[in-house]
């Protein structure tokens, strides 16, 4: 397949397009950048320039495509507001991107977070919640889905909390950040809370999966862990920094502070069972050992 790729240079993104290029597809990537552009034509793919609110852009690059994965995200968590404004983005952008896909059968492969049930891991089979800081990013989602009926091959691969590379990436890597900027890895309420994680080429191996073999209107976890304790999760990132580790309140994380503080462990057994996902790469508690001080 020639294949349109949202978010092609982020962690994900470039994981994915390395993946699809060593399986015999090509890749059309949308870059941002001159500096993107070039990394994206470095690793292999054709590049059409723009970003996420290019919405004649992101038609044009679907047209081109015999399928498209959706991966980019404005990560600006620094408001409500600004979390608001990423959300709505990402929202407009799936919609033209449907828009230009119905009736053709083609993929459209889109990203969102598995979701938090209380008291057991969260399933395939679990609807995505709507309320909350991103509850927006949820609804965005399952129109992707509905889009099944109306002639698009469409699927979401839900993320865990954590898609990391050498100790890098997702919320794990957001507590890292923290700890350098601080001088304390910190971590939310009592640190038992469970945060999944993947590692970022096996979640590539999966978004390929679903590309070229998820029937339309299905939903997948990328998931390898289950769930981490988020204490053991900020206690190696102090070992690696050399500093010390505290809890503190959940308001210290921002407007992601009450997803911080939820245990929310999640299954991807359904994913692995149907198609044939298995995860080879190393655990997030493993991965983590690779944060240099």
């Amino acid at each position: 397949m020639r294949v349109f790729v949202t978010g092609g240079s982020g962690l994900i993104g470039s994981a994915v397009i390395a993946e699809l290029l060593g399986n015999g597809h090509t890749v059309l990537a949308l870059a941002r950048s001159d500096s993107s552009g070039t990394a994206l034509e470095s690793a292999g793919a054709q590049t059409i320039r723009g970003d996420l609110a290019d919405l004649g852009t992101l038609r044009a690059g679907a047209a081109k495509a015999d399928g498209v994965i959706h991966l980019a995200f404005a990560n600006d968590f620094s408001s409500p507001a600004a979390l608001a404004a990423a959300i709505g983005e990402e929202g407009a952008a799936l919609a033209a991107l449907g828009e230009e896909l119905t009736g053709s059968g083609r993929p459209l492969i889109t990203v969102s977070g598995t979701p938090y049930v209380p008291g057991r891991a969260s399933t395939e089979a679990d609807p995505l919640p709507t309320s909350g800081p991103v509850g927006g990013r949820s609804r965005s989602v399952t129109a992707v889905l509905d889009l099944a009926a109306r002639g698009v091959r469409s699927a979401a691969v839900r993320m865990p909390r954590t898609v990391h590379n050498e100790g890098r990436g997702g919320f794990a890597g957001l507590l890292t950040e923290m700890a350098r900027r601080t001088g304390v890895s910190r971590y939310p309420g009592d640190g038992a809370q469970r945060w999944p994680a993947v590692h970022a080429l096996d979640a590539a191996v999966l978004f390929r999966l679903v590309l070229e073999n998820a029937p339309a209107g299905t939903a997948w976890h990328a998931v390898s862990d289950q769930g981490d304790p988020v204490l053991d999760i900020a206690t190696v990132i102090g070992r690696r920094l050399g500093l010390p580790v505290e809890a503190t309140p959940q308001e210290t994380f921002g407007p992601l502070g009450p997803i911080f503080a939820t245990d929310q462990p999640s299954s991807s057994a359904h994913t692995r069972q149907t198609l044939g996902w298995e995860p080879t790469h190393p655990s997030l508690l493993e991965d983590l050992e690779n944060i240099q001080p």
